[in-house]
C-alpha cells in the first residue's frame, strides 16, 4: 500500500494551508526527508520533507489549491504511477472536430471539473459549460480547456483582449485579512502635521523609524487603549510592545513583529528592525516572528505619499502611519519659514478607542518627534 501523506498541523491557530509549489513530480524516487512540497499559510511559507521514501505515485492537490489540514496531498510507495495524476494538459484524448463541435453544446446542470481547471478556465475566457469534458465520467480537463482557447483563438464571444492571474499565496492572504479588518473594524483615521526638523538636524545616519517607535512606545504607555486588540466581547489590554513593522516585499505587505520594543535604544530598534525587514523580504523569518503583535506602524519612506489611511492589523485597535517627509512651508514664530515637514495618520477601531483618545495619543507621538532628546 502507498503512504498517503496529509497535511500536517502547522502551528497554532492554522486551520489550512494552500499548496504553493510542489518540489517533486510523479514518477520521481526519492528519499525520506527529502525536499516535497512548499504550503503557504495565512502566517509563512512552510517546505515540507517527505516523511517516506518510494516513487511518487500520486499527487492529489495541485498547486494553487486551498485545503484544510488532514487533506490527502500525495501517495508515495512502490506501486505503478497512477496516471490520473498526471497533468491534464498532457493528456490528448479528444479530436479537434469535437471540440469544434463544443461551439454548439449546451449547457449541463453541473459542469464536472477541479477547481484548477476552472481557475485556467477563468483566466482563458472559455465557458466550461460548453464543453464536452474528455475525462472521466465526463470530466472537463485542462487540456480540453487550452485546446478550446486555442482553437478560438484565445477568446470567447463577448470578451476582449485580457490577461488574469489567480489571487494565491501572500496576495490572497493579504486580500482575506484585509477583508476582514474592512468588515469587522468601525475604522476612524485622524491625521496631523510633525515638524521633523530638528529630529532631521540631530539623528545622524539613523533613520527615522526607531525614533517613530520609541514615541509609539511611550505614546501607548500614556494610552493602553491603543496597545490592545479586541477579542469576541472582550477588550485584551496588552502590558507587553511588540510592534508590528509593515514590510512591503515582492509577494505582498508582510508585517513581522519587533519583540519588546520598550525594553530596546535606538540602535537597537533600527538593527532589529532591519533584520525583520530583511528577512521579511528574503522570506526566511520563522512563523513567530510574524504574529503576536499589540500596535502596527507603517512607513513607506518616500513613497509614502503626503498622506494615507491605513488599515487597522486586526484584530489589533489602531496603527500609525508615517509618510512623506519634505521641506515644506510652515509659519514659526509668526514668520514664514522652509521646515521638514510630513504628516502623521493614526486609524482606530472606534469600538475601543474614542477620537479624543487616539488624537491625544497622535500628538504624544508628534510632541516626542519634535523635541527629540
Amino acid at each position: 500500500m502507498p503512504y498517503e501523506f496529509r497535511l500536517p498541523d502547522l502551528g497554532e491557530g492554522v486551520a489550512e494551508g494552500e499548496i504553493a509549489r510542489w518540489l517533486v513530480e510523479v514518477g520521481q524516487e526519492i528519499e525520506e526527508d527529502d525536499p516535497l512540497v512548499e504550503i503557504q499559510t495565512d502566517k509563512t511559507t512552510v517546505e515540507i520533507p517527505s516523511p517516506a521514501a518510494g516513487t511518487v505515485a500520486r499527487i492529489l492537490v495541485q498547486a494553487g489549491e486551498l485545503v484544510p489540514v488532514g487533506t490527502p496531498l500525495v501517495h508515495i510507495g512502490d506501486g505503478g504511477v497512477d496516471a490520473a495524476s498526471e497533468d491534464p494538459g498532457d493528456q490528448v484524448r479528444a479530436e479537434e472536430p469535437a471540440l469544434a463541435a463544443a461551439e454548439a453544446a449546451q449547457p449541463s446542470e453541473r459542469v464536472k471539473a477541479t477547481p484548477l481547471v476552472r481557475r485556467i478556465a477563468g483566466e482563458l475566457g472559455v465557458d466550461l459549460a460548453r464543453l464536452p469534458g474528455t475525462g472521466p465520467g465526463g470530466r472537463v480537463t485542462e487540456g480540453d480547456v487550452r485546446r478550446f482557447s486555442a482553437m478560438s483563438g484565445g477568446q470567447t464571444p463577448g470578451r476582449g483582449p485580457e490577461r488574469r492571474v489567480p489571487l494565491r499565496g501572500v496576495r490572497r492572504l493579504i486580500a482575506q485579512h484585509l477583508t476582514t479588518s474592512h468588515r469587522e473594524v468601525p475604522a476612524v483615521t485622524v491625521v496631523e502635521e510633525c515638524d521633523f526638523t530638528a529630529l532631521s538636524e540631530s539623528r545622524g545616519e539613523r533613520s527615522y523609524l526607531p525614533y517613530l517607535m520609541e514615541a509609539v512606545v511611550a505614546g501607548l504607555k500614556e494610552f493602553p487603549e491603543l496597545n490592545a486588540t479586541l477579542d469576541g466581547d472582550e477588550i485584551v489590554f496588552w502590558e507587553r510592545y511588540d510592534v508590528g513593522l509593515a514590510v512591503q516585499t515582492d509577494e505582498g505587505l508582510v508585517v513581522p513583529v519587533l519583540r519588546a520594543a520598550d525594553g530596546k535604544s535606538l540602535d537597537e530598534l533600527e538593527e532589529e528592525a532591519r533584520r525583520l525587514a530583511e528577512g521579511a523580504r528574503a522570506g526566511t523569518l520563522a512563523p513567530e516572528e510574524l504574529r503576536g503583535s499589540t500596535f502596527t506602524v507603517t512607513s513607506a519612506g518616500k513613497l509614502g505619499g503626503l498622506f494615507a489611511t491605513p488599515l487597522v492589523n486586526h484584530p489589533e485597535v489602531a496603527i500609525l502611519g508615517l509618510h512623506r517627509i519634505g521641506p515644506r512651508p510652515a509659519v514659526v514664530d509668526g514668520e514664514l519659514a522652509i521646515r521638514q515637514v510630513g504628516w502623521l495618520a493614526c486609524t482606530f477601531d472606534h469600538r475601543v478607542v474614542d477620537g479624543a483618545r487616539a488624537s491625544a495619543f497622535l500628538l504624544s507621538v508628534i510632541a516626542r518627534l519634535e523635541s527629540p532628546g
